[in-house]
């Protein structure tokens, strides 16, 4: 683990208990104090003293890591130089480029590289795919996505630019994954509106889509909202509708409602923690090369649509206002670890 992230504990603390495969051999931050308060309480054996000191750790087959977004290229690029797998929390990447230059890298040394959208990995998610691939609800027409959550602090490092922050590239990549992974295309954005916590960070974003086959598609994320808190997704037929709650966690709740001419009926999709099925998923890819969902092209084509949006709420994508310093990424390193 790069950094004792407020995250780690559910993302992979506790699915590693459940992968026998998986073991959490150590952990490293940029506080060596807190990496130990860290291993101590979730049982990791080791400590090192520094990012590339576990980098250069031979027993250390792969790495997680949930550094801001802002240091996700950099820390990864050098963990697959490293020869080390690389389980990326999301969105992988600043921008479409740093995904790019990440993908070439996993090509180039042979290692898996996986961006972290747990969601993908349940059952529900295949179970949505079944149902739009049945025919049920006929020619897809329109697809949406919500995803506001009240993220109450001012100060947290997803309302920071200098670490890639802002709604879009924290609730709204996981929209943009639903509506392309519901439509089962690429889309083009037609319009995006932002409400901003200051100069260049959205709190908050709307955003309209076309894909090729004409289906429309929305997204609407926020970390701080009059919506405070909506976690659904819509597929609009037409001969039929369906209807997700928390396509996200559905470990925690979820159900599906399906509208068409023979009536209405409701499932609910029953598993583990999305986070243990991903967590697999890396093991199986690592270990024996199963493919997996989210890998270096989805990721790419996923930022380039986060850049798109973006630009079509007249804001620059992420990284872009910090590219011109080239100390920038070991800067915001030395100041802050998630």
């Amino acid at each position: 683990m790069l950094g004792a992230a407020r995250i780690a504990p559910m993302a992979l603390v506790r699915p590693a208990r459940h992968v026998p495969e998986a073991v959490i051999a150590a952990v490293a931050a940029r506080d060596p104090g807190r990496a130990k308060k860290f291993a101590a309480k979730h049982g990791i054996a080791r400590v090192h003293p520094s990012y590339d000191a576990l980098l250069a750790d031979p027993e250390i087959d792969a790495v997680y890591n949930p550094l801001p977004n802002s240091l996700h290229c950099e820390w990864t690029i050098r963990a697959l130089e490293a020869g080390k797998h690389v389980l990326c929390e999301k969105p992988i990447a600043s921008n479409a480029a740093e995904a790019e230059r990440m993908a070439e890298v996993a090509r180039r040394t042979g290692r898996v590289l996986v961006e972290a959208f747990h969601w993908r990995y349940h059952p529900l998610a295949a179970r949505l795919r079944a149902i739009i691939d049945s025919g049920e609800l006929g020619a897809i027409r329109h697809v949406e996505a919500h995803l506001c959550i009240p993220l109450l602090l001012p100060g947290d490092i997803r309302y920071r630019l200098d670490l890639a922050g802002g709604a879009t590239m924290d609730t709204g990549c996981y929209t943009i994954s639903i509506i392309r992974f519901l439509a089962g295309a690429e889309p083009d954005v037609v319009r995006a509106s932002a409400r901003l916590s200051s100069p260049g960070v959205d709190r908050a974003m709307t955003a309209d889509f076309r894909f090729p086959t004409g289906c429309t598609g929305r997204i609407t994320c926020s970390l701080l909202s009059p919506v405070l808190l909506r976690v659904s997704a819509r597929v609009r037929g037409d001969r039929g509708e369906m209807a997700v709650f928390n396509p996200i966690g559905p470990q925690i709740l979820n159900w599906i409602t399906v509208r068409t001419a023979a009536g209405k009926r409701r499932e609910r999709i029953a598993g583990d923690a999305t986070y243990t099925y991903q967590l697999r998923a890396f093991v199986a890819a690592v270990r024996r090369g199963e493919p997996v969902p989210t890998g270096p092209d989805n990721a790419i084509a996923n930022m380039r649509v986060i850049d798109a949006v973006y630009r079509a709420a007249g804001l620059q994508p992420r990284g872009a206002a910090f590219q011109d310093s080239e100390n920038h990424e070991n800067t915001t390193a030395r100041k802050l670890e998630t």
